[in-house]
């Protein structure tokens, strides 16, 4: 039996205290055991990783004075040298982590050599002079940084010791991985590019689709109701202005949301009643960060290809649900659908016949910034209307506003 169960309460308080006292001496003991068996090796390979780990996200940006200085104290700490610089693919220094920078001039010779012939260089104590008092400066190693084959900049080591062969195979080993990191920048920056480039030909395809039926119905309205006429104007400034702006890659539900309400205004002047829609929309996703353009082409797609054709209209039905780590987002019609084998067809040729060239591009996109998994997901059949799926991370690295 539990001799606490008939505790009175002046007792049970102390017992209380003197259990949870055992619990933390147990749990110190553990911890302390932990940290007394952690091998050398394994306190060296932690403390690599996390030095590795901080010298990281400013390489990821690129080549630079900013990020150069930034990582060199990381990177001189993995090789404890005396000194570590970093110059451009022209051998100009962007930035000096340590002392004797009175050889400068000695790297930026190395630098050049190593930049014509795309080999390391070392200058030993028997071949560096230095003037400086006091010197300290026994080596001097510099090794190409390289992306996509090509030498973007040098890394060099100076080192008190003699150079030898360790410190060699360090030095260009942490080369290496800077290289890797600038490689991975590039890709970056390549997917930036290709993001904006798609962006731009889906501007290229509104243009001629929505911008000449929204100036023609605004110019129907000029004499018969100058009112509504200037209403429409505003709306499709307000609309291309956003469709059109420069700054950003991405852009929040709630800004998608709101440009699709101008969208879907200029357009039922055009259809009337044959045209509605709905909107169900968790307030917590409002905030959710997707690409720019990722919506408004889903809805024009069902206007002009699910309700445009049927007699009676109908209804684009706009869902976004919050669904953990992560927001789902439908856009579906009960237009006239269509052939699921021939919607898969006009996505395959979409850039080269123009059909349905808007799912495509978004589709290219949610998978260029989330990845494959992240794809659109499409129901539809003939007489059935049109479902489109959407699911988008709440965070990713990289996508923000």
């Amino acid at each position: 039996m539990d001799p606490t169960m008939f505790a009175s309460p002046e007792t049970a308080l102390p017992v209380a205290l003197l259990g949870l006292f055992v619990l933390a001496t147990v749990v110190l003991v553990i911890r302390n055991r932990r940290n007394k068996f952690a091998t050398p090796l394994e306190k060296a390979t932690f403390g690599t990783l996390h030095t590795v780990a901080l010298a990281a996200p400013a390489l990821r940006d690129g080549l630079s004075p900013q990020s150069a200085a930034f990582a060199l104290p990381y990177l001189r700490t993995l090789l404890d040298t005396c000194a570590l610089t970093m110059t451009d693919k022209t051998g100009n220094s962007l930035a000096w982590d340590g002392e004797a920078d009175q050889h400068k001039p000695d790297v930026q010779s190395l630098a050049d050599m190593v930049i014509s012939t795309g080999r390391q260089q070392v200058l030993s104590h028997g071949n560096l002079r230095c003037d400086h008092p006091n010197c300290e400066v026994r080596g001097i190693f510099v090794v190409p940084l390289e992306s996509d084959g090509k030498i973007v900049g040098t890394l060099g080591a100076l080192t008190t010791s003699t150079a030898g062969p360790v410190l060699m195979r360090a030095t260009a080993e942490v080369g290496r991985y800077v290289s890797s990191q600038l490689e991975l920048a590039e890709l970056d920056e390549s997917r930036a590019r290709l993001n904006r480039a798609e962006v731009r030909a889906l501007r290229a395809q509104i243009s001629p689709h929505f911008v000449y039926n929204a100036l023609t119905t605004i110019a129907s309205f000029i004499r018969t109701d100058p009112g509504r006429a200037r209403e429409l104007l505003i709306e499709f400034a307000d609309f291309t202005r956003y469709s059109f702006r420069s700054a950003g890659e991405y852009t929040t539900l709630a800004e998608e949301l709101n440009n699709i309400d101008r969208y879907i205004r200029l357009e039922k002047a055009r259809f009337g009643d044959r045209l509605n829609i709905k909107l169900q929309v968790a307030p917590e996703v409002l905030s959710v960060v997707l690409p720019f353009l990722a919506l408004q082409p889903l809805v024009e797609n069902a206007v002009r290809h699910g309700l445009a054709n049927k007699p009676n209209g109908g209804t684009i039905t706009i869902t976004a649900e919050n669904a953990g780590a992560e927001c789902v987002i439908i856009v579906e019609d009960d237009g006239i659908g269509m052939d699921p084998a021939r919607l898969h067809d006009d996505l395959e040729d979409a850039h080269q016949s123009g059909a349905h060239v808007g799912l495509g591009n978004v589709d290219d996109r949610m998978r260029s910034t989330f990845g494959d998994d992240f794809g659109l997901v499409v129901d539809t059949a003939i007489g059935a209307g049109m479902k489109i799926t959407l699911r988008i991370p709440k965070y990713r690295a990289g996508v923000r506003v």
